[in-house]
Protein backbone atom coordinates (compact mmCIF):
# COMPACT_ATOMS: atom_id res chain seq x y z
CA UNK A 1 0.00 0.00 0.00
CA UNK A 2 1.38 3.40 -0.93
CA UNK A 3 1.42 6.33 1.45
CA UNK A 4 -0.91 8.16 -0.94
CA UNK A 5 -3.42 5.29 -0.84
CA UNK A 6 -3.28 5.21 2.95
CA UNK A 7 -3.76 8.96 3.27
CA UNK A 8 -6.60 8.98 0.72
CA UNK A 9 -8.37 6.23 2.63
CA UNK A 10 -7.77 7.99 5.97
CA UNK A 11 -9.24 11.19 4.52
CA UNK A 12 -12.33 9.20 3.47
CA UNK A 13 -12.70 7.78 6.98
CA UNK A 14 -12.50 11.26 8.49
CA UNK A 15 -15.02 12.62 5.97
CA UNK A 16 -17.41 9.71 6.64
CA UNK A 17 -17.05 10.25 10.39
CA UNK A 18 -17.94 13.92 9.98
CA UNK A 19 -20.85 13.08 7.67
CA UNK A 20 -22.18 9.56 8.41
CA UNK A 21 -24.61 9.78 5.47
CA UNK A 22 -21.62 9.24 3.19
CA UNK A 23 -21.31 5.67 4.45
CA UNK A 24 -24.90 4.80 3.68
CA UNK A 25 -24.69 6.36 0.21
CA UNK A 26 -21.45 4.46 -0.46
CA UNK A 27 -23.07 1.22 0.66
CA UNK A 28 -26.19 1.85 -1.43
CA UNK A 29 -24.03 2.58 -4.46
CA UNK A 30 -22.00 -0.60 -3.98
CA UNK A 31 -25.18 -2.70 -3.84
CA UNK A 32 -26.86 -0.81 -6.69
CA UNK A 33 -29.62 0.47 -4.40
CA UNK A 34 -28.87 4.18 -4.95
CA UNK A 35 -32.02 5.94 -6.12
CA UNK A 36 -30.77 7.20 -9.45
CA UNK A 37 -27.77 7.22 -11.74
CA UNK A 38 -26.78 10.75 -10.70
CA UNK A 39 -26.63 9.71 -7.04
CA UNK A 40 -24.49 6.72 -7.99
CA UNK A 41 -22.04 8.90 -9.92
CA UNK A 42 -21.82 11.55 -7.19
CA UNK A 43 -21.43 9.18 -4.28
CA UNK A 44 -18.03 8.25 -2.89
CA UNK A 45 -16.60 4.85 -3.71
CA UNK A 46 -15.02 3.70 -0.49
CA UNK A 47 -13.06 0.51 -1.01
CA UNK A 48 -13.12 -0.10 2.75
CA UNK A 49 -16.95 -0.35 2.82
CA UNK A 50 -18.24 -3.73 1.69
CA UNK A 51 -21.40 -4.06 -0.40
CA UNK A 52 -23.34 -5.11 2.70
CA UNK A 53 -22.32 -1.85 4.42
CA UNK A 54 -19.84 -3.43 6.81
CA UNK A 55 -16.34 -2.03 7.22
CA UNK A 56 -13.30 -3.95 5.96
CA UNK A 57 -11.33 -3.89 9.22
CA UNK A 58 -8.33 -5.61 7.64
CA UNK A 59 -7.95 -2.92 5.00
CA UNK A 60 -8.31 -0.12 7.55
CA UNK A 61 -5.76 -1.84 9.81
CA UNK A 62 -3.34 -1.94 6.88
CA UNK A 63 -4.06 1.75 6.29
CA UNK A 64 -3.39 2.58 9.94
CA UNK A 65 -0.06 0.77 9.79
CA UNK A 66 0.96 2.63 6.63
CA UNK A 67 0.13 5.95 8.27
CA UNK A 68 2.11 4.98 11.37
CA UNK A 69 5.17 4.45 9.15
CA UNK A 70 4.56 7.83 7.53
CA UNK A 71 4.43 9.48 10.95
CA UNK A 72 7.64 7.81 12.12
CA UNK A 73 11.22 8.91 11.68
CA UNK A 74 11.46 6.24 8.94
CA UNK A 75 8.98 8.05 6.68
CA UNK A 76 11.66 9.39 4.35
CA UNK A 77 12.62 5.80 3.54
CA UNK A 78 9.11 4.99 2.32
CA UNK A 79 8.31 7.86 -0.01
CA UNK A 80 9.67 8.50 -3.44
CA UNK A 81 11.33 11.62 -4.67
CA UNK A 82 9.20 14.51 -5.88
CA UNK A 83 8.94 15.10 -9.62
CA UNK A 84 8.70 18.90 -9.82
CA UNK A 85 8.24 18.92 -13.59
CA UNK A 86 4.72 17.52 -13.12
CA UNK A 87 3.66 20.50 -10.95
CA UNK A 88 2.18 23.73 -12.36
CA UNK A 89 4.88 26.47 -12.61
CA UNK A 90 3.62 28.80 -9.85
CA UNK A 91 3.14 25.99 -7.37
CA UNK A 92 6.40 24.41 -8.50
CA UNK A 93 8.36 27.52 -7.47
CA UNK A 94 6.84 27.37 -4.00
CA UNK A 95 7.67 23.68 -3.85
CA UNK A 96 11.21 24.36 -5.03
CA UNK A 97 11.73 26.96 -2.31
CA UNK A 98 10.45 24.55 0.33
CA UNK A 99 12.72 21.77 -0.91
CA UNK A 100 15.77 24.07 -1.05
CA UNK A 101 15.06 25.34 2.46
CA UNK A 102 14.70 21.79 3.80
CA UNK A 103 17.87 20.62 2.05
CA UNK A 104 19.88 23.57 3.37
CA UNK A 105 18.47 23.11 6.88
CA UNK A 106 19.76 19.55 6.85
CA UNK A 107 23.19 20.71 5.77
CA UNK A 108 23.52 23.08 8.71
CA UNK A 109 24.18 26.79 8.98
CA UNK A 110 26.21 27.47 5.84
CA UNK A 111 25.83 30.78 4.07
CA UNK A 112 27.37 29.70 0.74
CA UNK A 113 27.21 26.19 -0.66
CA UNK A 114 28.87 24.54 -3.66
CA UNK A 115 26.74 23.44 -6.58
CA UNK A 116 27.80 19.81 -6.09
CA UNK A 117 26.78 19.84 -2.42
CA UNK A 118 23.48 21.57 -3.21
CA UNK A 119 22.77 19.03 -5.97
CA UNK A 120 23.44 16.12 -3.61
CA UNK A 121 21.19 17.61 -0.93
CA UNK A 122 18.37 18.30 -3.41
CA UNK A 123 18.65 14.83 -4.95
CA UNK A 124 17.42 13.35 -1.67
CA UNK A 125 14.04 14.99 -2.32
CA UNK A 126 13.59 15.60 -6.06
CA UNK A 127 14.37 13.88 -9.32
CA UNK A 128 15.24 17.09 -11.22
CA UNK A 129 17.74 19.09 -9.16
CA UNK A 130 18.50 21.53 -12.00
CA UNK A 131 14.85 22.56 -12.27
CA UNK A 132 14.54 23.11 -8.51
CA UNK A 133 17.80 25.08 -8.40
CA UNK A 134 16.73 27.21 -11.37
CA UNK A 135 13.30 27.91 -9.85
CA UNK A 136 14.92 29.00 -6.58
CA UNK A 137 17.30 31.36 -8.43
CA UNK A 138 14.59 32.80 -10.72
CA UNK A 139 12.31 33.48 -7.75
CA UNK A 140 15.15 35.23 -5.90
CA UNK A 141 15.26 32.66 -3.12
CA UNK A 142 18.82 31.61 -4.03
CA UNK A 143 21.59 33.62 -5.64
CA UNK A 144 24.11 31.98 -7.93
CA UNK A 145 27.77 32.94 -8.16
CA UNK A 146 28.82 34.37 -11.56
CA UNK A 147 30.75 31.21 -12.41
CA UNK A 148 27.87 28.95 -11.27
CA UNK A 149 30.02 27.07 -8.78
CA UNK A 150 28.14 28.10 -5.63
CA UNK A 151 24.80 29.26 -4.31
CA UNK A 152 23.66 31.40 -1.42
CA UNK A 153 20.33 31.70 0.37
CA UNK A 154 18.99 35.24 -0.16
CA UNK A 155 17.40 37.35 2.57
CA UNK A 156 17.24 34.65 5.19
Amino acid sequence: MTVQDALRRARQVVAATINPKMLSVSSETATGRAEDARARRASPRFDWVRPDGSVDVGLLTETKEAIEVFLSDRAILHVGRISPSSVEAGRRRELSESVVRMALDRLGARRRISEATLNAALAMFVDDVALVRRDAVVSGFLSRSPDGSSYELVGV
